[in-house]
């Protein structure tokens, strides 16, 4: 079969190769080109008649090598490997999910600016020293470093849809699942199981939610009836001088719907990217509650809180005459995972529960 191909293909090849010489060489230096173009068929010749072919220069998708089981997602389909062991994510919020899972990822994207350069992630983190170690492969939102990521040499990657476009570049890394934003920043639990899913741990995923809702449960029992007729605001500050709300379907906002704790009704709602935004003096009614947990998000967000309440109109808030304004960490209330979950339950024990 092997031979019956060349014999159809050889003519046409040494065609080609005397095209491509006479451009190179003159008239006069015909038998130089004559001689040239034997070689070369002969060289074509003994690799295609050899028993091996190597492939180890192509740019193209390599097969797994180890047994491997395929993944829907968001770009269709992926055969990842059974056990992945070298894990980079391209966002922030999926580390959470791989610790949670005990898979720690050995390259990550960070949060921000400030955590590529200096620590990987924000020292009040709920994550604390686990992520020590892991190699920061870029910033959320933004473009990640292949050439980094190419040096860890993953055998899984766990991308966003926003790294759609630099799919097809991933995949000659290593194998790719992509998630959604919405499910894994809004609907955080749908997102945990997607990558449960890809990392093969379904068996850890269930109990893992089972100790959320367990400790959501105590934490229902602690509370008592005691914030019944109460609101609990969710703000941000920015540096620009105004705050924002978290809505309904935020990742807070559904922790606090687990326990049975009403938001404002400005709050009260499902808002395309879980935030809304308004002028200072329309977002004061808008973070309005009988308690309102601050978020912040590093030392701008902090100076930023303390230019607010030199406002005179922040004094007229409920919650700052009440004094119960309590500032948290933004990194922490946006995490949208159980291990930060988990942070957040600590958080409302703290101030709801053990403050007078």
């Amino acid at each position: 079969m092997l031979w019956s191909f060349m014999g159809l293909f050889l003519p046409h090849l040494q065609r080609r190769i005397r095209a491509l010489l006479g451009k190179v060489f003159s008239r006069s230096q015909a038998w130089w080109r004559w001689l040239l173009g034997l070689g070369l068929t002969i060289m074509m010749v003994s690799a295609c008649s050899g028993t091996a072919i190597n492939h180890s220069n192509m740019l193209t998708a390599k097969p797994p090598s180890t047994p491997c089981r395929v993944v829907q997602h968001a770009m269709g389909e992926t055969c990842v490997p059974n056990n992945p062991q070298r894990v980079v994510t391209l966002m922030y919020h999926l580390i959470g999910h791989t610790l949670t899972l005990a898979v720690k990822p050995i390259g990550g994207n960070a949060r921000s600016i400030e955590q590529v350069n200096g620590n990987y992630l924000d020292d009040q983190s709920y994550l604390w020293n686990k992520a020590e170690g892991i190699v920061v492969t870029g910033v959320d939102g933004g473009s990640p470093n292949l050439e980094r990521i190419l040096r860890l040499k993953p055998d899984l990657i766990l991308a966003m849809d926003y790294n759609s476009r630099i799919y097809p570049l991933l995949s000659q890394i290593a194998p790719v699942v992509i998630a959604q934003w919405e499910d894994v920043v809004l609907n955080w639990k749908k997102g945990f199981y997607l990558i449960a899913q890809a990392l093969g741990k379904e068996e850890k995923a269930q109990p893992a939610l089972n100790h959320y809702y367990q400790r959501i449960k105590e934490l229902k029992i602690s509370l008592g009836d005691r914030y019944q007729d109460k609101t609990i605001s969710i703000s941000g500050s920015s540096d620009f001088n105004r705050l924002f709300a978290f809505s309904k379907n935020s990742f807070p906002g559904s922790i606090l719907s687990d326990l049975g704790l009403q938001q404002p009704e400005a709050q009260n709602v499902f808002a395309p990217y879980a935030t809304i935004h308004k002028s200072f003096e329309e977002s004061l009614e808008l973070v309005d509650g009988d308690v309102l947990f601050l978020l912040t998000f590093g030392e701008e967000g902090k100076a930023a809180v303390e230019r607010l309440r030199q406002q005179p109109l922040w004094k007229t808030l409920k919650a700052v005459q009440k004094g119960q304004v309590y500032l948290v960490n933004g990194y922490t209330w946006t995490g949208s995972n159980i291990l930060a979950a988990d942070a957040v339950i600590d958080d409302l024990y703290k101030y709801l529960v053990n403050t007078p």
